[in-house]
């Protein structure tokens, strides 16, 4: 790994414990968390305090159709968790980025979610 990438990815790690001492998912609001990598983006809906998966979504699953490292891809996640979490009970979660900065890929999941019925 080149030093340059060895930094950015630091930084992004220490962004993500910053962001983590403060956001915690709950029973009432749990935490969306979005793990993004070059190929795929996965979102989990998490109540911390019992430590369950309440509702998740993935590129990696086998139903969804498509490449995993695009906006369209990262839209179709955030509207197929939305579905999900509501399903599961699930209306108002808190967001969590993952360290990674609110753009692309990471924005366009989280509008998609809003649009489809979650408040945050």
């Amino acid at each position: 790994m080149s030093d340059s990438a060895k930094k950015n990815r630091e930084a992004r790690i220490r962004r993500h414990r910053r962001v983590r001492k403060k956001v915690k998912g709950t029973a009432e609001r749990p935490r969306l968390a979005v793990f993004r990598s070059n190929k795929h983006i996965t979102a989990q809906v998490i109540d911390d305090r019992a430590g369950h998966t309440l509702a998740a979504a993935s590129t990696t699953e086998p139903s969804f159709e498509g490449g995993g490292g695009n906006v369209e891809a990262a839209e179709k996640i955030g509207e197929l968790l939305a579905s999900r979490a509501t399903a599961a009970g699930v209306t108002t979660v808190v967001f969590d980025r993952g360290g990674n900065l609110y753009h692309g890929r990471i924005a366009a999941l989280a509008d998609a979610a809003r649009k489809g019925g979650l408040e945050f």
